[in-house]
């Protein structure tokens, strides 16, 4: 089973390469073809001459780094090939291929009190809060060129303020709840639910300048650190299903209410981020502690803004804040890249993936039965 999974999963050349010619020797102390040996067996294997010639020094290093570690009592297979075939991504794997021509020079560690530059600085700053191992953080602290630099979250941002401003001369309003534009063709509307798009771009739109505020400071000190570390496309995916879960659990849980606001992506990129980082954070608990405040006084402020009287404006859902969180932490841990992949892992991550798929699923069905 573990062999068939590796078989569908590993695209490239040198996967292939490393399955066929490498998979014999980690078999030799896998019998019961489980996915994962002993850790003493996989310093044997280390050991073994053929992959101590193919392996370069620093990704040797790396293993037996990872296999010293007193907490750890196996190494999965998928961990195995995701070192050898550099799973990173793509700043990870330019890092790695600009290591060719360099001779691999010594990594600038975290600690290291030499002078750095401000954005050495900051790099050094992600890898402490948005990776999990110090390998990893000293590979990625040491090697990040922000090359390609994080174009998603600057250009949602950019859309949403966009809009908003936009919305405001037009309405020729601007209050910390308004306006909210009714009769935009983004804004989701329980009346005009067969305009599907509406699920989505609802995003774009919000509900005077405290949401805007709000959701853009997360999503940029959250999201941009996020996209730097494991790529847009990934972020891409946690960001849009926050969405979609806000929209559809909105049209499940609160029917008759209008729906603004990036507010479901957020709180997914939030809460993916703790649910893969939190065990690793320096200072967790505080920096727990401030983010439920802070998420608490924005969730408060929705509920609020939902059931306070209104002339004009119509009520604007909350419900997108709660189901864009969970979304979060169940896409977030199968998108998130944890580096060190236990198989027990593996099957969380697929466990996830389908506790969202399937409550995707009910939404759906429910709107399109039950409303």
């Amino acid at each position: 089973m573990a062999r068939d999974y590796i078989l569908a999963w590993v695209p490239t050349e040198r996967s292939r390469y490393i399955l066929h010619k490498w998979k014999p020797f980690f078999d030799q102390y896998d019998p019961y073809r489980r996915g994962e040996i002993a850790i003493e067996d996989f310093m044997f294997l280390l050991r073994h001459p053929q992959i101590r010639a193919e392996l370069d020094p620093h990704t040797l290093t790396v293993l037996e780094i990872k296999a010293a570690d007193p907490q750890r009592s196996s190494v999965s297979y998928q961990e195995f090939v995701n070192m050898m075939t550099y799973r990173r991504n793509d700043s990870f794997r330019l890092a790695v291929e600009s290591r060719d021509t360099d001779h691999w020079k010594r990594p600038l560690y975290l600690s290291d009190p030499t002078y750095v530059t401000c954005f050495q600085k900051m790099v050094r700053r992600i890898a402490r809060e948005f990776l999990t191992d110090d390998i990893d953080r000293q590979f990625y602290a040491d090697r990040y060129t922000c090359c390609p630099p994080p174009m998603f979250i600057p250009f949602i941002t950019l859309l949403e303020v966009g809009c908003f401003v936009y919305y405001c001369t037009e309405s020729k309003m601007f209050t910390f709840n308004g306006p909210v534009p009714a009769s935009s063709i983004f804004i989701y509307r329980p009346d005009k639910r067969l305009e599907l798009w509406r699920f989505i771009l609802y995003m774009f739109l919000h509900a005077g300048y405290v949401h805007l505020l709000f959701n853009v400071i997360v999503q940029v000190l959250v999201g941009i650190p996020l996209e730097m570390v494991h790529g847009s496309f990934r972020i891409a995916l946690i960001y849009f299903a926050g969405i979609l879960a806000g929209s559809l659990g909105t049209s499940v849980f609160d029917m008759n209410v209008y729906l603004v606001g990036s507010s479901g992506g957020v709180y997914a990129l939030l809460a993916a981020h703790l649910a893969n980082n939190y065990s690793h954070m320096e200072l967790g608990i505080l920096k727990l502690a401030a983010i439920f405040i802070v998420a608490s006084a924005d969730v408060g402020f929705a509920i609020w803004n939902r059931y306070t009287p209104k002339d004009e404006v119509p009520s604007v859902g909350y419900t997108a804040h709660l189901t864009g969180a969970l979304a979060g932490l169940t896409v977030g841990l199968a998108v998130l890249k944890n580096f060190q992949q236990k198989l027990h892992l593996q099957y969380m991550c697929w466990v996830a993936m389908a506790v969202y798929l399937g409550c995707v699923g009910f939404a759906i069905f429910w709107n399109v039965f039950y409303y």
